[in-house]
């Protein structure tokens, strides 16, 4: 589509952009000002920053040798070529400006270029412009970090080719991987006019009630399917001088008679943070901060003192989150009463969502399109109008009335902006009407799709659904997707009535994050030692069921898919995973090891390239006992969890499930369910070497004794006793996963680590 790519502007956004754009194995030309004594100096140092970055903005290595650094003073002849050009400059009109009449006299006809901007509306960006070059000129904005963050707002001029449109719309789709959300030419368009308001809203009704900042963030977190940062804690994670920037910006913007007005105004508390360099996370502080010995403090609103955090969440919060884990609505808790908590949550609840949809007709037609905005901009679970839904509108009105604000007339009656009819959904527009949900073709949510559906088998947990060519899907929809019996249930009953084909999938956050560690807690506090057997034998012979399936079985996987989770993609013919995805084994980190055929597994892929038990049993202890992950598909193939002459990696996330579907209509041409594995325990000095490597790590203090403890016990799921080279099922391999985990269940190390995991926020090391 693009063949000649640049960047103009390597900041922030400018290098992320480029990146995305390498990301998706384009070759991309970024340029900047000139630097000294290194013409290149700018530029070069934007790479620098993209292969350091945390988390890593590239996804692997070679995605920086697709970036040609340059700058506009000896390079600008270079965008003769170009077929897009994106500016990512200063948000300044009059630099803007000059820079689009200086590529109006290099850049060949054809070429389009769009803005990054967020603040500047596209009519004053072109107003000096000749027609052809507005033709080929629209906003494409982004948000930081371009890898991570989905959404793309494309905004159209009054003389841009609808053609424009579309061509940028379907690259920045399918190449880039964006959720693209087309707005009015308004100021700060969708995501962060509702975002940083919601933020700000969260901001001033804490300072109001006198709510401390932590409780604040407990309550419009998780509980409201916002990030569970909430709101002060984003502040911190993106920069306190950056988000006073961004308010200033939009305050700046927006008309004086905006709701926004009320909520951006200069904050001394703000200011005077700046001041005094707390700046956030990456000022050593900010609203949370640590002490020097390490406690996770909190600002008070008032004092401007620090003290110690809470340590109790709100029992609101727990409410919130106990009706999640039920599938009951989690606001209707938050917003029941007349204490300081509750109040909080109707006044911002009632801000932000009367604010929402006072837009809908300015901003956008569609109803779809803000709540688009906030889940893939601000990764909000359900947007406002969902959540409007969720609450019911007359109850939202009674909200918005209780804050003095006028509700707005799309609120008038107890319409849902969401109705299934059939197998269509259907969204409400500014104008009163129903129309389908719009999205790209091939472009499925399926948190949109199960609306149209029924369950064929369900628990708390997991479900079943029947969808198009016959074929089952497994959801799992436990907190964090932790996977639990009942989730395994659901894997058990679709293998026992698999129809034409098996898809794992959801759209959540995170596939999987791992087996619920606090049901194996509770187990060994209870010194249940077959309830753990059992467990761990139920998931084994569930995912068994799935590997040997009459019929093909994909798992399609997004964000984390670890531990357990992992072990259930590892065990499908084909995995369909997100270029995002974050995959591996890990439950060394707690003092376990992968009991649901992941050690199994990790040892039979290596044998597949080495061909060498001993060689295989190796790597694949050195990939377990680090608990290794990879952070994309190439970085998985590193490891044996991506093959790619199998596998297939997408760019966006909403295209995983058509091309699961694509797979499995693939494999269902004559497929044969796969044979029997048949293994060997790795004999000769495999085991002594491994016993070498750890206690030279343990002396050198590179390990701890327990983490010499666990690795040995990997390396006994693997290797013989004796030295001799043994044949082995892989239902003995199962058996020495679960006897294994089981000795390492019983120990105090390994009980200390899963409880400090849980209930400290990290694993301890001993």
């Amino acid at each position: 589509m693009f063949k000649h790519i640049a960047v103009i502007g390597s900041g922030t956004m400018g290098a992320g952009i480029a990146g995305q754009i390498a990301n998706a194995g384009y070759p991309v030309l970024l340029l900047d000002l000139p630097g000294e004594p290194d013409a290149n100096a700018i530029s070069n140092a934007a790479v620098k920053r993209l292969i350091a970055a945390e988390p890593p903005a590239l996804m692997h290595e070679g995605a920086a040798a697709l970036i040609t650094t340059g700058n506009i003073r000896d390079d600008f002849t270079r965008l003769a070529n170009a077929d897009w050009i994106v500016e990512a400059v200063v948000e300044r009109l009059d630099i803007k400006r000059k820079l689009y009449h200086q590529l109006n006299e290099v850049i060949p006809a054809h070429c389009l270029v769009s803005s990054n901007t967020s603040t500047i509306p596209i009519s004053l960006l072109m107003e000096t412009l000749p027609e052809d070059f507005r033709r080929r000129f629209a906003i494409t904005h982004y948000f930081n970090p371009v890898r991570y963050m989905r959404l793309l707002e494309l905004v159209r001029g009054e003389d841009t080719d609808p053609a424009v449109m579309q061509v940028l719309a379907d690259f920045n789709d399918r190449e880039l991987g964006k959720g693209v959300v087309s707005c009015h030419d308004t100021p700060g368009f969708l995501g962060n006019r509702v975002g940083v308001f919601a933020l700000q809203v969260g901001i001033d009704e804490a300072l109001a009630l006198n709510l401390p900042i932590e409780r604040a963030d407990a309550l419009m977190g998780r509980p409201m399917g916002i990030p569970k940062t909430g709101v002060f804690g984003l502040y911190d994670l993106i920069g306190i001088d950056l988000m006073s920037d961004v308010v200033r910006s939009l305050r700046s913007i927006l008309p004086p008679e905006d709701a926004f007005q009320a909520v951006g105004a200069e904050s001394a508390m703000i200011n005077g943070m700046i001041d005094q360099g707390l700046t956030g996370n990456k000022g050593g502080g900010g609203f949370y901060r640590r002490s020097a010995d390490g406690q996770r403090l909190a600002r008070d609103l008032q004092t401007g003192d620090y003290r110690a955090i809470e340590d109790t969440l709100p029992a609101r919060a727990l409410v919130a989150a106990q009706a999640l884990a039920d599938q009951r609505e989690p606001l209707t808790g938050l917003i029941d009463g007349t204490d300081t908590d509750a109040r909080f949550c109707q006044n911002v609840l009632g801000r932000v969502l009367g604010y929402a949809a006072s837009l809908l007709g300015d901003v956008t037609d569609s109803a779809q399109d803000i709540d688009d905005a906030m889940k893939l901009g601000f990764n909000w679970i359900r947007g406002p109008f969902e959540m409007i839904d969720a609450l019911g509108a007359a109850t939202v009105a009674g909200l918005i009335r209780a804050t003095g604000a006028v509700v707005p007339q799309v609120l008038q009656g107890d319409r849902p902006f969401y109705h299934a009819d059939g197998d269509v959904l259907n969204v409400r527009h500014a104008d009163g009407r129903m129309r389908p949900v719009a999205l790209p073709d091939g472009v499925v949510r399926f948190h949109l799709k199960r609306r149209t559906l029924v369950p064929v088998d369900e628990n708390r947990d997991a479900s079943v659904f029947a969808i198009e060519n016959g074929y089952r899907l497994v959801e799992f929809h436990s907190k964090a997707n932790a996977l639990t019996d009942e989730s395994m249930q659901m894997v058990a009953s679709a293998a026992a009535d698999p129809g034409r084909g098996i898809l794992i999938h959801n759209d959540a956050q995170h596939y999987s994050a791992g087996v619920d560690l606090n049901a194996f807690l509770a187990l060994i506090d209870a010194a249940d030692w077959q309830g753990i057997d059992r467990f761990l034998a139920r998931f084994q012979q569930a995912v068994a069921a799935l590997k040997y399936a009459p019929v093909p079985v994909v798992g399609s996987a997004s964000g984390l898919a670890l531990g357990g989770g992992f072990e259930v993609l590892l065990h499908c013919d084909q995995r369909v995973m997100h270029s995002n995805s974050v995959v591996g084994l890990v439950e060394s980190a707690v003092g376990l090891l992968p009991s649901g055929g992941g050690v199994k597994e990790a040892y039979w892929r290596w044998f597949q390239v080495t061909g060498n038990w001993q060689e295989a049993a190796w790597k694949a202890w050195m990939n377990l006992g680090y608990g290794a992950t990879a952070s994309s598909p190439q970085l998985a193939e590193r490891l044996r969890y991506f093959d790619p002459a199998i596998d297939v990696s997408v760019m966006n996330r909403d295209r995983l499930y058509t091309r699961s579907v694509r797979a499995l209509d693939a494999l269902g041409q004559d497929y044969s369910p796969p044979v029997d594995a048949q293994f060997e325990l790795a004999g000769g000095d495999c085991l002594e070497r491994m016993s070498a490597f750890m206690d030279a790590g343990v002396k050198r203090g590179d390990f701890f004794a327990h983490d010499r403890t666990v690795a040995m016990q990997i390396a006994g799921v693997m290797c013989s006793d004796d030295g001799q080279a043994v044949p082995a099922s892989e239902q003995d391999l199962y058996d020495r996963e679960r006897a294994a985990f089981i000795r390492l269940a019983k120990t105090p190390e390994t009980r200390a680590r899963i409880h400090s995991l849980l209930h400290q926020g990290g694993a301890i090391r001993n």
